[in-house]
């Protein structure tokens, strides 16, 4: 046990066999784990994993690769939290730099995150993420319909949401450095956003901030909703002061494309401490979508930054 919190090689394929539940060979774990910062050969994987193996984290699937065993599951879930902090901010800046979508030209792919749905809850889950949209309390316009997702079991629907990790791939394209800083609830009041209520850092967490908020129960989407006051969820981004005109034009290309953000943008907005050169970006979040179907009772699980597809897919039927 004590090897494998020291070995942090051990703890990425751990990861990765996490958040890839498919069978998986040595091949593309050497390729995944160069993604993650470290190159290994096949065979080296190969070693690790029988190590693995032999302390029960993985199992071998015939000659399709590796999974996670319960074992190595609830391993890389507890005893492995402090090795993960930080881990959520690491896992979404990798899918910024996949990032490609212009918001001039309206091409590229957009990160998205995918909710999967019993077929029998998706007219329920669409009601409720419509009534959102509805009030502009999300990051996008509009949600994609999926059935053919791999990921998705017998007998359930793929909701894929665009992420708001597409704003930091946007600007970081463009050239503007920009940094996640919070996720938070932010609290509404007839109608107008007013103050943050709650903050936590995504470099300081083993889990989405706004993921953590709905599964606590700490939203009240359905009240904005319904009365136009409740506390719904958003992310701050901080740039540098100087960029903050062409920050601007790229919002305003950005909304003509259908994104709703942001909700404010300054040097001081609602409660949050004044940075000196620096400006902050409030946006909503698509969680809200998915926050408000929870709230309703709807049966939703999500994967947060699940990948990227091209823009185009997001606006068809």
């Amino acid at each position: 046990m004590s090897q494998i919190r020291t070995e942090r090689k051990y703890i990425e394929i751990l990861r990765i066999l996490k958040e890839h539940p498919d069978p998986m060979g040595a091949k593309r774990l050497s390729e995944l784990m160069a993604e993650h910062g470290f190159v290994l050969s096949d065979r080296a994987v190969q070693y690790y994993l029988r190590s693995l193996d032999e302390m029960g984290f993985t199992e071998k699937i015939g000659n399709r690769g590796r999974v996670l065993t319960q074992k190595g599951l609830a391993e890389i879930e507890s005893a492995l939290v402090g090795e993960r902090i930080g881990f959520i901010i690491s896992k979404l800046e990798r899918l910024a730099v996949r990032t490609t979508f212009d918001p001039t030209t309206c091409t590229g792919d957009v990160a998205y995150n995918l909710s999967i749905v019993p077929d029998a809850e998706v007219d329920r889950v669409k009601k409720a993420f419509d009534a959102v949209l509805a009030i502009e309390c999300g990051f996008f316009s509009s949600y994609h319909l999926v059935d053919d997702d791999p990921r998705l079991p017998p007998g359930h629907t793929g909701f894929i949401t665009v992420c708001s990790v597409t704003m930091d791939g946007v600007l970081q394209r463009l050239g503007v450095p920009v940094e996640m800083k919070y996720g938070g609830r932010l609290a509404v009041l007839d109608g107008r956003p007013s103050r943050f209520t709650d903050l936590v850092s995504y470099r300081g967490t083993s889990i989405d901030p706004l993921q953590l908020f709905i599964s606590a129960g700490l939203t009240s989407v359905r009240e904005y909703v319904t009365t136009g006051t409740g506390t719904a969820l958003a992310n701050v981004r901080k740039v540098p002061l100087p960029a903050q005109s062409y920050v601007e034009e790229i919002a305003g290309a950005m909304r003509s494309a259908g994104f709703l953000f942001p909700v404010t943008m300054g040097e001081k907005v609602f409660n949050l401490s004044e940075e000196p050169y620096r400006l902050s970006i409030v946006s909503y979040s698509s969680m809200n979508l998915i926050g408000h179907a929870v709230e309703l009772g709807c049966a939703i699980r999500t994967e947060i930054g699940a990948g990227t597809i091209p823009f185009s897919r997001i606006l068809s039927p």
